[in-house]
C-alpha cells in the first residue's frame, strides 16, 4: 500500500513523532491533535478498518488495545481516564483508511462525541 499515509510512516518515507514501535505496532502523535494527548496506535501491516478485521486478526487487535493501554499508562492518564477511539468509514469519521487507534486523554470527554 505505497499510497497509504499510514504505511508510509511505517516505513520511515513520512516523518513521525513516534513514541513507541514494536514488532506489530507503531505508535505516534496526531498531527492534528485533540486533547493534550492524542497518539494513534496502528498496526504495521495494513488493514484497512476494523469492519476489515478476520478471524486471524484477533491476536493483533489485542495487540493493539494493549497497546493503546500502554501508552495511556506512559502519558499518566490511567488515573484520570482517557478515550481510545477508532473509526469506520465515512460517516465513522475515517480519513485515514489504515485501522488506527486514536489514544484522547489530558482534558474531560464530553458524552455524546461528534
Amino acid at each position: 500500500m505505497g499510497a497509504c499515509i499510514f504505511c508510509r510512516i511505517v516505513d520511515g518515507g513520512i516523518p513521525a513523532k513516534i513514541v513507541h514501535q514494536d514488532e506489530q505496532a507503531v505508535v505516534f502523535e496526531d498531527i492534528n491533535a485533540q486533547a493534550p494527548v492524542h497518539l494513534l496506535v496502528i498496526p504495521k501491516r495494513h488493514v484497512a478498518s476494523a469492519q476489515d478485521c478476520q478471524e486471524e486478526d484477533q491476536a493483533l487487535l489485542g495487540h493493539l488495545l494493549l497497546t493503546c493501554s500502554k501508552m495511556a499508562r506512559m502519558k499518566n492518564l490511567a488515573e484520570s481516564g482517557y478515550r481510545i477511539v477508532t473509526n469506520i468509514g465515512a460517516d465513522g469519521g475515517q480519513t485515514v483508511p489504515h485501522l488506527h487507534f486514536h489514544v484522547l486523554g489530558g482534558r474531560h470527554m464530553a458524552w455524546p462525541p461528534g
